[in-house]
């Protein structure tokens, strides 16, 4: 067990054998009992505090620490300096449609059928108790994990949070779980349109980062008719034709996601993983709309533009971090780039373009890895991964070398004034074309002279 753990474990033991003097007991609950038994450690540490009253558990947290209360109807604490969520079994009414509008009153005495019934699913209403080591399972949640089935425990319960339809989604993708077919049918009810977007966007999260296959997620969603109004885009990407020469795996929906789970294998090698599988899973929205059949061929040219107000809309609904859609946007526009110019063999000035206009130009490198295009029949596309980085070095090699700034134009004659900011756009395309400084002195003074030349002229 990792030392996190142990030191987690062992607040939870004092609380525990506190409680227990107070004849009550403390159990280990929620996803920290699953991931135990699945292998897992280090996650968040969850106790359920039960058969002592409020106050009580309030003086046994103050003899032991600084308690934090998060809303004292929910029954919810923590204490200063230790990653541990302390809670007391509670009731919940719901009163609104929302993942948060439910009435909740506490009830230390309902005991651990009751206290379970309100969990999610049934391997999420495992409960361990912290000094005995005991597991209780009144709905076969130990059954459910064997067999890789996500269930709901209490059907009225479950349709009450619509925020359950993206968690079973997120848990199917990291732990490449099934939903049992009864949820199924149960998530195909839930309307989440009333899911305020920090909720959805932090089980997608969930399953971007954490999932082997984080396609799954969406398959899921599919599966149970959950893809509006969330994430609409997607579902328009299903039967969306594409050429079989180049796409011979299938529609757009199958060939996003196939990307998106190659791209998963690079999330430890890239500046921004979140960032760059939302792009692996958006780069080709702008099929949608420029997809078009001439003759017996399949085209969609432009699409990399065409689908930036699709993605922007997209993203706009998810989050509010700008940095995130920047780079979605940015390496979006340039996603065919890469594996063009690598299968040109393409000048070196055209690569440095494409690098010095990319947020993250290495990023771009592995998500054309992951985007690389097939050919039908006995033709392959090549990988261009080794030229692409052996040029992404000689890029880096230029842009560390020393080079012009206002300061060297000043010192060479050039006085600031309306061209001055041209000129220095013209250094840095020259530089991009691998000219040596003392050159590019030279021919950035003579393009500034003409500059002014040509504005005297029209004067």
């Amino acid at each position: 067990m990792c030392a996190k753990n142990v030191i987690m474990d062992d607040i939870a033991i004092k609380i525990a054998k506190a409680v227990e003097k107070k004849g009550g007991r403390t159990f280990y609950v929620g996803g920290f009992v699953r991931d135990k038994l699945l292998g897992f450690v280090g996650g968040d540490l969850d106790i359920e505090v039960h058969g002592v009253s409020p106050p009580d558990l309030n003086k046994i947290l103050e003899s032991l620490g600084k308690p934090l209360f998060h809303g004292a109807s929910f029954g919810i604490y923590s204490l200063k300096g230790h990653d541990i969520d302390i809670a007391m079994p509670r009731r919940e009414i719901v009163k609104g449609r929302g993942h948060r509008d439910f009435e909740v009153s506490v009830d230390p005495f309902m005991g651990t059928l009751e206290a379970s019934r309100r969990r999610d699913f049934t391997f999420n209403a495992l409960m361990e108790d912290v000094l005995s080591g005991e597991i209780i399972d009144h709905f076969g949640g130990i059954r459910d994990l064997e067999a890789r089935i996500i269930r709901h425990v209490n059907a009225r319960s479950f349709v009450e949070d619509p925020l359950r339809v993206f968690r079973a989604a997120q848990l199917a993708a990291r732990f490449d779980f099934v939903l049992a077919e009864e949820t199924v049918e149960l998530c195909r009810k839930i309307d989440t349109s009333a899911l305020s977007k920090e909720r959805v966007e932090a089980e997608l999260k969930k399953a971007l980062l954490g999932s082997r296959r984080p396609s799954f997620f969406f398959e899921v969603l599919k599966k149970v008719d959950a893809l509006e109004p969330w994430f609409s885009e997607l579902s328009e990407l299903i039967g969306l034709e594409q050429d079989p020469k180049y796409h011979p795996e299938g529609d757009v929906w199958v060939h996003s996601m196939q990307v998106l789970d190659r791209a998963a294998k690079y999330r430890g090698e890239v500046e921004y993983p979140y960032a760059f599988l939302l792009l692996a899973l958006l780069h080709d929205l702008g099929k949608i709309s420029t997809t078009e059949i001439v003759g017996d061929r399949i085209h969609s040219y432009g699409h990399e533009e065409e689908g930036l107000p699709l993605i922007e809309s997209f993203l706009d609904r998810l989050t509010s971090e700008t940095k995130l859609k920047r780079y979605v946007l940015n390496m979006a526009a340039l996603h065919m780039k890469p594996n063009m110019l690598a299968h040109s063999r393409a000048r070196l000035k055209s690569t440095n373009r494409m690098f010095d206009a990319a947020a993250a130009p290495r990023d771009l490198i592995y998500f054309a890895m992951a985007d690389k295009p097939l050919f039908a029949g006995d033709e392959k596309f090549e990988d261009g991964s080794d030229f692409l980085f052996e040029r992404l070095e000689a890029y880096e090699r230029i842009m560390r070398a020393p080079w012009l700034g206002g300061e060297d134009l000043i010192e060479a004659g050039l006085q600031p004034g309306e061209h001055f900011s041209e000129a220095l756009e013209y250094a840095h395309k020259i530089r991009l074309a691998g000219v040596d400084k003392e050159n590019a002195l030279k021919q950035t003074i003579a393009y500034a002279r003409e500059l002014e030349r040509s504005g005297a002229r029209r004067l």
